[in-house]
């Protein structure tokens, strides 16, 4: 095993570029990966989030396209050699920042692209050629189709969280990526978790590779703290939300919700609290989105609330604390979550709130960690309980009608779960699947249509089925 980043041999433009970076000792994953990445050899990876995966495989990537490394104006020198699928934007985005650090020594270019925003700036950056692309399945198929990529010469790619593609739906989308590339090529498969599906969808494409785990399946950051909080019910929840992060004096948390609804909700709360809040969900615009990111890490925004579109792709330096407003449907989000905090060696403080309602997936969090997560009582004191129970009365596109006395139905029925794809919760505008564009011309069609078919099918297509078409 290296101790250093000198030993792995790397060109001495990267090791440059790294050294700026702060970067000195590698993590275990890179360690490991990047010697089996440099000799050619495919790649099975498997290392829990904010281990350093995305050096481990960008740094050999870069290192054996050096020989192609050239100043040429043109784009001809310049053809698409690696490329990395992530499932998101935001993942997509932060491993492209990686790899332009990176390789800001060596002459490589790199681009990214992905659905939400206008594809005319990606294809003009296409155009201006690059070794290595970064992007989602659904937009590089929109690429592909408009004939504004080749990926004739692609010799290396690398799925990164791969898992999540697949929860996601979009093996179809990557089947048809495959078949576009090069049969003789490297292939490089990272993820935080490992199902049997992935195995299977490993043993597809991956050519006898070297499997690399620096971690038990499903385990999380031993240097995170976890802690559950059991509270009355759900203005409760709210009101501990403010009160964690002031007792705790947390400078900066990052708040799950499951639902978009709860995310800007619960945002709205906090402002109002006197804490610097804002939501990142699927309505939010990619600019809006960006921007929002952007606030977060520069500081200005205290308290990030966010749907599980932010689980994965966030790169936060020294991020302190998590909390699980809601624990997820999925127990291995709960995973990527609290893999936010706690990253490159850093400690971090993973806290989950939970109300009776939640036992069941507080049971699946356990069984899957294979371990003990006691819950600890939280009391919430009165006056903040009650000033919850006013805000909710008045908060917009809520009930205004009267309630009827407690029940047994739970009080989550009137934020219900998100579509599923392929058994796991997603939102539908993050995650759309790929959707052929209907001309060059109308470039945001694709995103148009998937937010469409993820709500309900086109109208005329219901009228023809109730038989209420137009007369032919």
């Amino acid at each position: 095993m290296s101790n250093t980043f000198h030993s792995f041999g790397l060109a001495e433009p990267i090791l440059r570029a790294v050294t700026e970076l702060g970067y000195r000792d590698p993590t275990p994953i890179q360690a490991q990966a990047i010697p089996v990445v440099l000799q050619g050899r495919d790649v099975m990876g498997a290392a829990q989030t904010g281990t350093g995966k995305t050096a481990g495989f960008a740094l050999p990537i870069l290192q054996r396209l050096m020989p192609h490394a050239n100043t040429s104006a043109s784009p001809a020198r310049h053809p698409v050699r690696a490329l990395i699928l992530a499932p998101t934007r935001e993942l997509a985005d932060q491993i492209h920042e990686n790899v332009r650090q990176y390789a800001k020594y060596t002459g490589l270019r790199s681009a990214v692209v992905f659905g939400g925003v206008d594809i005319k700036p990606q294809i003009a950056a296409l155009r201006q050629g690059c070794e290595v692309l970064i992007a989602t399945p659904g937009r590089l198929l929109d690429h592909m189709g408009q004939k504004t990529v080749s990926l004739a010469q692609a010799d290396m790619l690398v799925l990164d969280e791969a898992d999540r593609m697949l929860d996601m739906g979009f093996l179809p989308d990557i089947q048809r990526i495959l078949h576009a590339l090069p049969e003789q090529r490297q292939n490089l498969m990272f993820s935080a978790t490992f199902s049997s599906d992935i195995r299977r969808l490993a043993s597809s494409f991956l050519n006898d590779p070297q499997v690399i785990e620096v971690a038990r399946r499903n385990a999380t950051a031993e240097n995170v703290e976890q802690r559950v909080y059991r509270v009355a019910d759900l203005e409760a929840k709210r009101a501990a939300v403010g009160q964690l992060v002031r007792e705790r004096q947390l400078a900066q948390v990052i708040v799950f919700t499951n639902t978009k609804i709860g995310a800007g909700r619960l945002a709205r709360q906090l402002e109002r609290d006197g804490l610097n809040a804002a939501a990142i969900h699927g309505d939010k615009s990619q600019q809006e989105r960006l921007a929002t990111l952007d606030s977060f890490k520069k500081g200005e925004i205290v308290v990030l609330v966010a749907t599980d579109v932010a689980a994965r792709g966030l790169d936060i330096a020294e991020l302190p604390a998590v909390i699980n407003y809601d624990l997820p449907y999925n127990a291995e989000d709960y995973v990527h979550r609290i893999g936010r905090t706690g990253r490159a060696g850093a400690s971090g403080l993973a806290l989950s709130l939970m109300t009776g309602e939640d036992e069941r997936h507080h049971a699946d969090i356990e069984k899957l960690l294979g371990r003990k997560l006691d819950a600890e009582r939280l009391e919430v004191p009165a006056a903040a309980r009650a000033r919850e129970r006013v805000r909710d009365r008045g908060e917009p596109g809520t009930e205004r009608r009267a309630r009827p006395a407690r029940s047994s139905a739970p009080s989550r029925a009137r934020e219900a779960p998100p579509p599923a794809v392929a058994g796991h919760s997603s939102d539908p505008f993050f995650f759309e699947p790929y959707v052929p564009a209907a001309s060059s011309s109308d470039v945001d069609a694709p995103v148009m249509a998937a937010e469409r078919a993820g709500a309900r099918r086109p109208r005329r297509a219901v009228a023809a089925l109730l038989g209420g078409g137009k007369k032919r």
